[in-house]
Parts: structure tokens; sequence; C-alpha cells
């Protein structure tokens, strides 16, 4: 057994030879191993538990110990920087490495102290004789008091301070914790973030409660450390003597000089980096609620506003005058007070929002960016109508985000916010939709009032105002608020200002989805995509088609107010097509409408049940397939212009005579002619659909309710 013991082991290492040999040896280059890699994190971790059972000579412990010293300082150096705590968040780890090579170093040293303090100030290396010796001034009475201040400015005042702000900070940012869950959610549900926006919010927010409770653990580390400095300085103060009068027969005296300078030498040495660590603790735990790095905050607030720099430099310039107290210190801290008063007088300073602190003559001009960016959707207001989007009647916000949820749900993604600005070149009573900063529709409301609407189609017999709906054109009348349950016995349709005005935004902006579906909210929607669907996405996109493709097949799409919400089916469509050979924006989207026709014939169905259809006679069908030209994937009509014409009025009769029916008819016709139907179908009449028979769905209840002879 033991034989097939050694005879395995020679093969394993047989084996690692051959790999070595072939190449293997690269994955274990030095790079591995320098700092920020695993290997070298694994291996610095390594070597400060070692120093905890293996002697040091002084050259590696004065190199230890100039290294706490410069990463002390590195570390307050980043807190003092940071622009926010999550920055930081490997600070609670770095919290307890430092700690840890602390404690390590003191343990060497104190082995160094106790073993070799007989030998002279050098025993435990130059770094802890200088501090011995020169930051002491040669007298250990002041070193031993100057150590004592250390410890209770480390121990009892930043120490306790800034482990009791992480305690607190931790309880109440749990507390707080569902609060901000339910914000994030009432984002997402009125369209304000999309699904990538909210993931990225409760990643940081699961980031930072995590932050926040290990700070709260991490403060701890340093409360430990400035105890254990304490019982590490007496054990080798009492021990020192011990050692140094009955092994190495010094005298008392003797002995306490030589180990007591070590001793608090070896205390400096590893207090003044516990101070700076913990005063970097404190300013990241104390940094929650503020933006910027603390330089840029602290000058912000402190000199931000004139008037306390103003005050200041007065007290100053009164105390200058005081019997017994130095003028000239006073003077010149008025003095400087006094200038940066007079300077931010002259310039004020802005807020991380952009708004000025102080009162300037000259407005701010906005930069070139700025200018150039163009608003994809805005509301322009009058005056009188800025009531309506503050205070308590502020219907007028929370109906947009309501119009922009159901956009979403009903056509299948979220359109760009809406910004509402006050326009004083307008009327007070005027309001103008724009697109892209072109204007696309406007209307007249009157404050106050209620508009009310004859289901009829006549204006209603009420006084007031007479007008028109802006966003169907129907006669109406606005009315006093003491009328409205006059207007509605009467059977008319009574709404508010807001509302009026959202309606007529609702239907400016279904009427515009294509221009609203960006090329960046294309890629939006398929980046929120489940990520089972992204491997339908990547196979897609770009071997099979573009992503401009897929945005211009979506915009035809919801040009014709085909939802886009089902994009899955989309997106397996397109890729069926392409395979097939199909080429062009127009042949792509034919076929998605083909897979798509149980959705789009279930949105056609009227309220008797069935899809109400007007047809072609066979004479009309061939009379458009035979002016047909071009290639089979681009073919466009070219019927004579008369014909055209005559067609046209037949088919405004025939909407005329079925819409007294109080239907909502469809045009059906074969697929070759549908794209060229619907481009006649939209100038006649918008609100109709066209379909192709192809696009009938199998199990759909249709009805001829008209044919065009």
């Amino acid at each position: 057994m033991a034989r097939g013991k050694l005879s395995s082991a020679s093969q394993a290492l047989t084996h690692s030879a051959e790999a070595l040999r072939a190449g293997g040896w690269k994955s274990l280059s030095w790079r591995s191993i320098i700092p920020g890699t695993d290997v070298g994190l694994a291996l610095g971790v390594l070597l400060l538990l070692s120093i905890l059972i293996v002697p040091l000579p002084t050259f590696i412990l004065d190199l230890g110990l100039s290294l706490s010293i410069t990463s002390s300082v590195l570390v307050l150096m980043v807190a003092l920087f940071l622009e926010r705590p999550l920055d930081f968040t490997s600070f609670p780890t770095l919290l307890l490495l430092t700690t840890l090579l602390r404690l390590s170093l003191e343990i060497a040293t104190t082995r160094l102290i106790l073993s070799h303090g007989s030998e002279g100030t050098y025993a435990a290396g130059h770094v802890v004789a200088a501090f011995g010796g020169f930051l002491m001034g040669g007298d250990v009475v002041i070193g031993g008091i100057v150590f004592c201040i250390l410890l209770v400015v480390n121990f009892m005042v930043i120490t306790k301070g800034s482990g009791r702000i992480a305690e607190v900070a931790a309880r109440f940012f749990l507390d707080s914790m569902p609060g901000k869950q339910m914000a994030i959610d009432s984002d997402l549900s009125t369209g304000a973030i999309n699904d990538r926006a909210a993931r990225q919010k409760r990643k940081d927010l699961e980031d930072e409660s995590t932050f926040y409770g290990a700070m709260d653990g991490a403060a701890k580390f340093v409360r430990g450390d400035a105890i254990a400095s304490i019982i590490i300085t007496a054990i080798n103060i009492v021990g020192g003597l011990a050692i140094g009068v009955l092994r190495h027969g010094m005298p008392v005296s003797e002995a306490a000089n030589t180990f007591t300078t070590l001793t608090v030498g070896d205390g400096l040495v590893s207090q003044i980096p516990a101070l700076l660590v913990s005063t970097a603790a404190g300013i990241v735990v104390t940094k929650g609620g503020t933006d910027g790095s603390a330089d840029v905050t602290l000058v912000r607030q402190l000199g931000g506003n004139p008037k306390p720099l103003a005050l200041a430099a007065t007290l100053s310039a009164l105390f200058a005058l005081m019997p017994g107290l130095p003028a000239m210190p006073f003077l010149m801290i008025a003095g400087a007070a006094g200038f940066g008063a007079w300077m931010r007088h002259k310039s004020p300073t802005q807020d991380a929002d952009g708004d000025v602190t102080a009162v300037s003559a000259q407005p701010a001009a906005p930069s070139i960016a700025d200018v150039l960016k163009l608003d994809l959707l805005r509301l322009e207001l009058g005056f009188g109508l800025l009531p309506l989007t503050s205070g308590e009647n502020s219907q007028l916000t929370e109906q947009i985000k309501a119009l922009r949820r159901s956009v979403a749900t009903e056509m299948g993604f979220v359109t760009p916010p809406v910004r509402i600005q006050d326009n004083i070149l307008l009327p007070s009573d005027k309001y103008v939709i724009k697109l892209k900063e072109i204007e696309i529709g406007s209307g007249e409301v009157k404050p106050g009032r209620l508009m009310a609407m004859s289901p009829a189609g006549m204006g209603p017999p009420l006084p007031g105002d007479k007008t028109t709906e802006p966003a169907f054109g129907l006669p109406a009348v606005w009315i006093d608020p003491s009328l409205k349950a006059k207007a509605i016995a009467l059977k008319c349709t009574v709404v508010d200002p807001a509302s009026v005005i959202v309606t007529h935004l609702s239907e400016l902006v279904r009427q515009n989805l294509p221009d609203l579906l960006t090329y960046v909210a294309t890629q939006s929607l398929l980046d929120d995509l489940p990520r089972d669907q992204q491997k339908l996405v990547n196979d897609l996109i770009p071997s099979q088609v573009t992503l401009s493709t897929v945005q211009r097949i979506l915009q035809s799409l919801l040009a014709e107010r085909v939802s886009i919400r089902d994009l899955p089916t989309i997106l397996e469509s397109i890729q069926e097509g392409a395979g097939l050979g199909l080429r062009g924006v127009p042949a792509l989207t034919g076929h998605v409408r083909v897979r798509l026709s149980r959705q789009i014939c279930n949105a056609l169905v009227g309220p008797a049940g069935y899809i109400p259809m007007i047809t072609l006679s066979a004479e009309w069908e061939s009379e458009f397939i035979s002016h047909m030209t071009g290639p089979a994937e681009e073919r466009r009509l070219a019927m004579p212009p008369s014909m055209l014409n005559q067609f046209v009025v037949k088919l405004r009769d025939v909407f005329n005579t079925v819409s007294t029916n109080g239907e909502t008819p469809v045009v059906v016709v074969s697929t070759p002619v549908r794209d060229s139907m619907y481009a006649i179908v939209e100038r006649v009449r918008p609100a109709v659909s066209v379909l192709a028979q192809s696009e009938i769905y199998p199990r759909a209840r249709i009805k001829t309710v008209a044919t065009i002879t």
C-alpha cells in the first residue's frame, strides 16, 4: 500500500512537471502576486499573520512601521476626497487589515523590546528610536504625557464618536429601507424610471445597507485597537523593568529609562497611524448626508454665504482691539474673512442643484450644451394655467403620470417625460404642446370652470362660453362649476381644465408614438427584456438585422396603433422572416403583423362582439394589383389621379354610411395592396385600421358591413 501511495505521488509530480514544461508556469507569472490581485492579497494577509509568530529583524520592522504610517495617511486622504461613502465600500475590510497590521507590528516590537531592550536605544529599530528620542525630546515624562493624550483623544473622542455615528447611521438606514424601496417601486410604476434604473437603484440601496452595517462592526476594530495599545504599553513597561532588573542586573533607573523610552516610542508609532485611521473612519461615517468631497463641501457650506464671513471678520477685528490680546493674528484673520466675504458677494456660488445661493446682478447664461438639448415632449403653459401644476390643484402633473403609465401598459413602451414649462409670450389661458420643440397642438382652457360636451355632438344648452374641444374637435361650452349637476342631468360629459389638456396631450402622443420611439429607447426596451430572452436578442442583432431595422419595424407597428408590448413575439417574427429571406422593413413588418394577428384582431372587435369589415370589390382589387409597381419588397401604387380620386370619394361615402350605425369599421384587402391602402385610408379617416386578409385571426368573428364597388 505504501508503495502504491509513493507511485501515485510520483505520477502526480511527473504530471505537474510536464504541465509546467508545457507552459502551465505562465499562469503563475509575477503579475499574479502584485498588489491588487487575489494571490497578492492572500500573500499579504499570510505575511501579516506570520508577523505574530516569526521574529522580525529590525530592518523589516522599520519597513513595516513605515508602511503602517504611510498607509494610514493614504486612507485619510482618500476619505477626505470621497464624493460619497459608497465610493469607499472596501473601507471596513481595510480597517480590519490596517488594525491587524498595527497589532502585528506592536507584537513584533514588543518581542524586540523585551528581548533586546538592554542593548540600547536602537534595539527595536530606527523608527521606534526616532519617535522615542526626537519626537519625545529625550524626556520620558514628556513622551509619556503626549502618548497618554493621544490615547485619550483617539479612544475617548474620535473612536467613540465615530463608532456611535456608525451605529446610529446603520440603525436609521435600516429603518428607512422599506420607505426607499416603496419609493423606487412608485417611480417604476409611474414610468419615472425604467426597469434597468430600478434594478440599479435597488442594488445601490442594498450596497448602502451592507456598507453601513459593515461600518458599524468595523468601528469596533478601531476601539479594540486602542484598548490593545494600552494593554501592550503596560506590559512593555512592567515586563521591561522586570527583565532589565532581574535578568540583566540593570539599575532600576536605567532600566526604567531604557524600556520606558522604547515603549513610549513604540506607542507613539502605533497611535499616530491609529489616530489617522480613526479620523478617516469618522469622516466617512459623517459624510452620509453631504455631496462632493470634504474640501468642496466645507468651502461651499462655510464660505458660500458672504454674511457669516462678514460677521466673523467683524468679530475678529473687535478681538484685535481688546487690551491684552495680540492684535496681529486677529487682524490677519479679519482681513482674510473680509476678503472672502467681498469675493462671495461679487461672485455668488451655486449649489448642487444649480440654484444661486446669493443675489446676482447678472443672470447666469446657460451653457452651449444645455442650449443644444432638445425636449422630446414639452407642455408650455400661459401664466394663468400655472396653478394647475402646483399646490392643492396639481392635477395636471398627476394626470400626466397616469397618462405615461397608461400608454406604457397599452402600447408597450414608456414615453419620455413631459417637461412642463411656463411661457410668458403665450396668452394667459393658452397652452402649446411641442414634439422636439416643434408645435404639434395647442388650445385654450378656462381655469376655475368646467367644459361640458353633449353626447349628440352638438353644443349643450347651457349658459357659458362656447368653444371647441381641442382633442376631437367637438363643440363644447365652458360652464360655471355650479352648473355641473345640471350638465350631468342632461347627460353631458363634464371635464376640468387639467383633463382637457391631458386628453389633448394623450391623443397627440398616440399619434406621434413612432417619433417618440428613438434609437436609445429601442435599445432600452431590448435591455429590459428578461434574462431568458437576451439570447434571442443576441442571436438576432446584429447578425441578422440591425438595431435600426428593429426600431423602424416597431415604429411602423406603433404608427398603426399596434402594441409592441409582446416584444419577444415580435423579435421571433423578425428572426423567422429574416430566415425566410425577407428583406426590407415593409416585408418584415408584414410578417410580424401576421404573427400578431390574434392581438390585432382582438383590439378591433367592436361592441357587438365582431370585427366590422369593409371590403373591396373584385374590380377594385384588380385595379389596385395591376397598378402596383416596383420590386417585390418595395412595391408602390401608381394609380392615375382621376381613378384614385374616384376611389377616395367612394371610400368616404362608405365610411359615412357605416359611421351612422355607430360602428368603427376595418378595411380588409389582399396582402399585396395593404400598405398602399393604409396610405390612402390614413389621409381620409386616420382612426380606421387596414388589415390584410392574412392578418385576420382564424378564430376571430368577422362581419362584412360594406363593400366598395
